[in-house]
């Protein structure tokens, strides 16, 4: 009896935990993402926008991911928003995710037309990825190119 008892709290256990630690992605559109902004006035944001199939986006996520990690007492929020397309979210961003263990918070892009959220989120935004944006209370900043470790952490202390 005890071992059975013990091979269904081992179950729940493992089956709670699997959940906890699996990355959820979430769908987000611009009027969703610059609420989530305005809620959190006293962190800074740091969004980047990048896709499963972008090499240099690859590249520099884990960059995200340590910035994340190593500033959450300074109250950094990382946001990860892939643009692939919607059709892709099941078959290339959560497999992509769990692979990667990623650990900030992933969405994906959930607009129609791309120019439209490309003029939303900066009007000096060309649409090439990656590219990342910095909030700080009123303080923006966008820069649309690759970013090395050192010049993530360089742009986020600037703000």
């Amino acid at each position: 009896m005890k071992v059975k008892t013990f091979k269904i709290m081992l179950f729940l256990f493992l089956a709670i935990s699997i959940k906890a630690y699996s990355q959820q992605v979430k769908l987000l559109n611009i009027d969703q993402l610059n609420e989530r902004v305005k809620q959190g006035q006293d962190s800074t944001y740091v969004v980047n926008f990048w896709a499963t199939w972008c090499a240099p986006c690859i590249k520099e996520l884990p960059h995200f991911e340590k910035l994340g990690l190593e500033h959450q007492s300074d109250k950094v929020v990382v946001l990860l928003v892939s643009v692939d397309f919607k059709s892709k979210l099941n078959s290339a961003v959560i497999p992509f995710v769990k692979r990667k263990k990623m650990q900030s918070e992933v969405f994906l892009l959930n607009e129609s037309s791309p120019q439209d959220y490309i003029d939303r989120i900066d009007p000096s935004w060309s649409g090439s990825i990656p590219a990342t944006l910095f909030i700080k209370k009123e303080k923006r900043k966008f820069i649309e190119s690759e970013l090395t470790y050192e010049q993530l952490l360089t742009e986020y202390k600037k703000l």
